[in-house]
């Protein structure tokens, strides 16, 4: 990848004089020329780390997904969920709402029409956008939490009729 190294934030600086006045139509169109390529350059190292960013997050993908297919192999079918087996359902569930959430973020900015233009999104929208991911990550939670008291619950239903199995039996 050809860009600068993260936390190299400098940039070369030409000054040309002019021939005519700094007030002047071409001092002016110079200016903005000079302007627009420091605004490109910050855009291109921004991209870069980007870039950068993606790449660590596709490996931690690729690691998380052959875990994933570890454990998929590794399931025994259990009667009941022990405490460990419930945090870390709970634990996979607080990082797959995580996931979903930047999966979401890379998505809208991709799919952005105006993403390369200085227009802004209005502030309200963004925040409203802000507010309904933040909403949507705590209703998650509270679903998953839900069915990991379900799950508990079943677990000692099923406990309390084979306890009553036993007394009828006696």
């Amino acid at each position: 990848m050809a860009c600068r190294p993260p936390g190299s934030g400098s940039y070369t600086v030409v000054i040309i004089p002019l021939r005519t006045s700094l007030y002047s139509l071409d001092a002016l169109r110079f200016f903005l020329w000079v302007k627009r390529l420091r605004e490109l350059e910050k855009e291109k190292d921004a991209l870069c780390s980007g870039l950068e960013v993606l790449e660590k997050a596709r490996l931690w993908y690729l690691q998380r997904l052959e875990e994933n297919r570890a454990r998929q192999e590794n399931i025994e079918i259990k009667t009941g969920l022990s405490c460990q087996e419930g945090a870390a359902e709970a634990q996979s569930c607080l990082l797959r709402s995580r996931i979903q959430r930047v999966n979401g973020s890379l998505g809208s900015v991709m799919s952005e029409p105006n993403v390369t233009s200085c227009s802004n999104p209005s502030l309200p929208d963004a925040v409203a956008d802000s507010d309904l991911r933040w909403h949507n990550t705590v209703l998650t939670q509270e679903v998953c939490n839900k069915n990991h008291q379900i799950s508990i619950l079943e677990w000692e239903k099923d406990a309390l009729l084979e306890q009553l199995d036993e007394l009828q039996a006696h």
